[in-house]
């Protein structure tokens, strides 16, 4: 338990010292009172509930690693350069709003999401079944290096990671390892997930056409067949008796996307609703690529 609430209080630290470093204007300083102390009462409370609830019935008091890379086709990889890049957008995003300069924006705004996935990542260490996983670590870095990297050099995010859902079918074979319920199986069943690399090639270029700066491409990569991590070794059956099995493939996508940060509003709520939004793939005709062939989406989500 000491070594886990120590990251928490790593992340109250850089809060504390972000706090400290600037400005002192009323406006600003409550602001960065509020982000300081919810960003702090969120880690703390969330580390303790996620030990108390799920970790501490797997403690095995000793570190170990645990090598995972082959599982799920990566999807879970990529799960987490997703999550580590969404938490590093939206707390640059928060420190920008309670006025810190541009250098603490990118220290600590993007640090304090890699700091609490890491946190997760050594609980994962000392638990039965799981260790700690450096495929997991580096992916975590992947998606907090593109959040950092292009607020600095950019202060935008032009190449966006998204999510999308859609229910496989594939989590009533095996529910126990793919959950049993929707709120489950969005976390836990890889066939029905998506990730997306979102963004406008425009921007990259000097002049840009005579379209809206909000419509995007979009790259996505899914895999399906996959009712357990490395390999499918549960047998299902169909209502006659007779085996089922399930071929694992990976797929990948070219889609189109909105950017809804990029739609201008002078309504500040608005703002807010679409930057967190903007963690979705926007529903649009999809073309699908696999081994077995291509396939047209009329609507992929």
């Amino acid at each position: 338990m000491l070594r886990r609430i120590l990251f928490v209080v790593v992340i109250f630290s850089l809060c504390i010292q972000a706090v400290a470093q600037t400005d002192t204007t009323t406006k600003f300083k409550t602001r960065k009172l509020i982000l300081a102390s919810g960003t702090t009462v969120f880690a703390v409370g969330s580390l303790i509930g996620l030990n108390q609830a799920w970790y501490s019935a797997y403690n095995t008091g000793s570190f170990h690693f645990f090598n995972d890379n082959k599982e799920w086709l990566q999807i879970d990889k990529l799960g987490h350069s997703y999550s580590t890049y969404q938490s590093g957008r939206l707390m640059i995003d928060a420190f920008k709003w309670a006025g810190f300069s541009k250098k603490s924006q990118l220290i600590y705004g993007g640090g304090i999401g890699y700091l609490y996935m890491s946190a997760i990542e050594v609980m994962d260490g000392f638990s039965r079944g799981w260790g700690y996983s450096w495929g997991d670590q580096l992916c975590n870095t992947i998606g907090t290096s593109a959040a950092v990297s292009q607020a600095a050099l950019w202060d935008e995010q032009r190449i966006q990671f998204k999510f999308s859902y859609q229910k496989s079918g594939f989590a009533k074979y095996n529910p126990s390892l793919l959950g049993n319920s929707f709120s489950t199986q969005l976390l836990k069943d890889y066939n029905a997930q998506t990730y997306w690399l979102s963004f406008s090639p425009f921007t990259f270029t000097k002049k840009y056409p005579r379209i809206p700066r909000w419509i995007n491409l979009s790259l996505g990569y899914s895999a399906s067949g996959m009712i357990g991590g490395f390999e499918n070794v549960k047998k299902v059956y169909d209502g006659d008796g007779n085996e089922i099995t399930f071929e694992r493939v990976r797929q990948f996508y070219l889609s189109f996307d909105l950017d809804l940060t990029k739609i201008k509003t002078k309504s500040k709520v608005l703002k807010s609703i679409f930057s967190c939004i903007n963690i979705l793939k926007i529903p649009a005709p999809t073309i699908e690529f696999q081994k077995n062939g291509l396939r047209l989406h009329a609507l992929y989500y």
